[in-house]
């Protein structure tokens, strides 16, 4: 069971595509959080950009993680820190909890998308199919 773009070439599964998106995209939302944090003075600069740089390094280092055992679940812990950052910064209660339903709307879409291609496979073996 082969999934085919529309040249040819195989299509990487879109749960996994959608979740490191996601956490790449996190990333870069801690990293300017961590900016303000900075710039409003709310804790000693060294306390705010290690919280900051574990939490950016710590998503970084899911987004290569998803796929494989255990690293959804991860991925799942990983939202609370992402909230937690709305201790420095009351804003990210409500960012990061966007991002917590982006999360959740990427693993239940990528997982759809995963399995309706999976059965395209299956009902029509060694077609391409059409491109999107």
């Amino acid at each position: 069971m082969s999934m085919h773009g529309a040249r040819g070439g195989a299509k990487r599964p879109a749960l996994p595509q959608f979740t490191q998106m996601t956490l790449v995209l996190e990333a870069v939302l801690v990293f300017f959080a961590t900016l303000v944090a900075f710039g409003l003075r709310v804790a000693p600069p060294v306390t705010v950009w290690t919280i900051g740089g574990v939490t950016m390094l710590v998503l970084l280092l899911l987004s290569g993680y998803v796929g494989r055992p255990g690293g959804y679940v991860a991925g799942s812990a990983a939202q609370l820190a992402v909230l937690a950052f709305g201790v420095l910064v009351p804003m990210m209660f409500v960012i990061g909890g966007l991002f917590v339903v982006l999360w959740v709307v990427s693993l239940r879409l990528g997982a759809r998308i995963d399995r309706e291609r999976a059965a395209y496979d299956a009902a029509h073996p060694g077609e391409v199919p059409p491109a999107a």
